[in-house]
């Protein structure tokens, strides 16, 4: 029957806006804030090795006993499966079936053209280039924050102030921004952070570079806000990131942005890529180049399997384009460009 629901309700994104994304959930999501927000730990990921625990007693169970309660493991597996499916569409979830972005922020186009590509590319590394020379005064220097990363997240709630002057609606009040007790594993699947849909809290790999570090924890609670979307996410966070009033997390949104543009370019246009390569500030590649070695020394046969299965989560909850969808950010960075100045 729930699954039957959300079929439906998909289908009128609308009302799904209206009355959840910017009624109900605005309350849930507070609330989850208020009870698991004041707690050092994350809540969401001990509730994960619960769940985790429990399954493997039961098979050690089974195994040990050599006896398969057919009926009572199927009756408990599905009580299981059925709490936890109300509670992530109910806490979250069904932010995945709202109204797109372009939609609620009225954006005039929803395409662009290569050409359109290279030219806000061109812009987007010139912007990339002032904010990291005003951070180093040197354009071969590497950007070295002197906080640590628990001070840059006390940041991010004044990030999302400073957007609210212009975009109402994503107001963020009662941070929860925690690193995940999984950042290890995490590292090796290749993820740089997630939300946890049962409690609202925001879960940040605590290993990943600092530097990429703001736009990573904005992202995340541009989900904690409301918006389901990993290109979406992306976007909300790189506009959070480049209004604060912290050079660092400017640096953060517009490195986030060329990297993303840059990798479109890669993909659709090879032999411009490296003529963008030679607009960058050396200490910028440099910083590209540490992040790239970041993620390759935790390479490992596991990423592809567990990239594969988020994809067809993705894809179950109506984001067609899977984990493909993080590059549509590229898209609304164009689009939203044409009406505000960068």
């Amino acid at each position: 029957m729930q699954w039957a629901f959300i079929q439906i309700i998909a289908l009128y994104p609308n009302l799904v806006e209206r009355y959840y994304s910017n009624g109900l959930y605005l309350y849930i999501s507070k609330l989850l804030r208020v009870v698991f927000g004041w707690l050092p730990f994350s809540i969401g990921d001990i509730l994960y090795l619960c769940i985790g625990i429990f399954i493997i007693k039961g098979i050690y169970t089974t195994i040990k006993t050599k006896k398969i309660y057919i009926k009572d493991t199927l009756f408990k597996t599905g009580a299981l499966i059925s709490v936890l499916f109300f509670l992530f569409h109910f806490n979250w979830g069904l932010n995945y079936f709202r109204q797109p972005l372009p939609i609620t922020l009225k954006f005039e186009k929803t395409t662009y053209t290569s050409n359109e590509l290279i030219v806000f590319t061109k812009k987007l590394i010139s912007k990339t280039n002032q904010i990291h020379y005003l951070i180093t005064a040197n354009d071969t220097i590497l950007v070295e924050n002197k906080l640590n990363k628990k001070q840059i997240q006390a940041l991010s709630f004044e990030a999302y102030k400073q957007l609210q002057l212009t975009h109402a609606q994503f107001k963020y009040s009662t941070p929860s921004i925690k690193h995940s007790l999984f950042s290890t594993p995490l590292t090796y699947m290749g993820f740089a952070g997630y939300i946890n849909p049962i409690t609202n809290e925001a879960q940040i790999n605590s290993l990943i570079p600092k530097n990429s570090y703001p736009a990573t924890v904005c992202h995340e609670i541009a989900h904690q806000v409301g918006i389901g979307s990993e290109s979406e996410a992306n976007f909300i966070g790189y506009l959070a990131a480049i209004s604060s009033k912290d050079k660092y997390y400017n640096y953060a949104g517009y490195l986030m942005g060329v990297r993303y543009c840059l990798g479109e370019i890669y993909r659709t246009n090879p032999e411009e890529f490296d003529t963008m390569l030679l607009l960058l500030n050396k200490g910028i590649l440099k910083d590209l180049q540490n992040s790239r070695d970041f993620w390759e020394s935790y390479q490992n046969w596991t990423e592809k399997y567990f990239k594969s299965f988020y994809d067809s989560f993705l894809k179950a909850n109506k984001q067609k384009d899977g984990i493909k969808g993080y590059n549509k950010m590229v898209s609304l960075l164009i689009n939203y460009y044409t009406t505000e100045k960068l």
